[in-house]
């Protein structure tokens, strides 16, 4: 059975084949469906400014595709392209990668098992994650606010924040 997943890209540096970060997310684009994956839509790429330790400006995006894995199978996938682009797990969180892959959304729900959690524990909290991903899905409900990835963009961009409940 196929099952849809909003994953997140991002890239802040260059590869040694692929070229720069926004061209290394066109090759991952690439390896995923070289995996079996198909790809309903994919965001335009957005240029942020780095978290934590990183000094280089991020290229992000989205992709809304479905695969017949499991959860953890898509995250194992995910982790195996990563490491073909030459990621690797060491050093200080938040430095620079040659590509980041996350599962931010699943179509089954909630999910929570070996370390993976779904929806991705941070995603209400970073612009970079939201605005790709709402630009692809903009209907799809986080399951655990209930909130639209396009009112959850919203409530995070605008000047003034809502209480949570609170609506217009």
């Amino acid at each position: 059975m196929r099952q849809r997943y909003v994953v997140a890209l991002g890239s802040n540096r260059r590869h040694h084949r692929h070229g720069g970060p926004r061209r290394v997310l066109a090759a991952a684009l690439e390896a995923l469906t070289e995996q079996g994956m198909a790809i309903e839509a994919t965001s335009p790429v957005i240029i942020t400014a780095p978290l934590g330790h990183s000094r280089r400006r991020y290229a992000n995006a989205a992709v809304l595709l479905r695969a017949e894995l499991t959860p953890e199978a898509l995250l194992e996938t995910l982790k195996a392209i990563e490491r073909s682009f030459g990621r690797r797990l060491r050093g200080r969180p938040w430095s620079d990668r040659v590509l980041d892959l996350d599962i931010l959304l699943w179509d089954g729900g909630a999910w929570t098992s070996g370390g993976l959690t779904i929806p991705h524990p941070r995603f209400r909290r970073r612009s970079f994650a939201l605005q790709p991903a709402a630009a692809i899905a903009p209907t799809w409900c986080d399951p655990l606010t209930g909130y639209t990835l396009r009112q959850l963009h919203a409530r995070l961009t605008r000047t003034s924040r809502l209480p949570i409940g609170h609506t217009r």
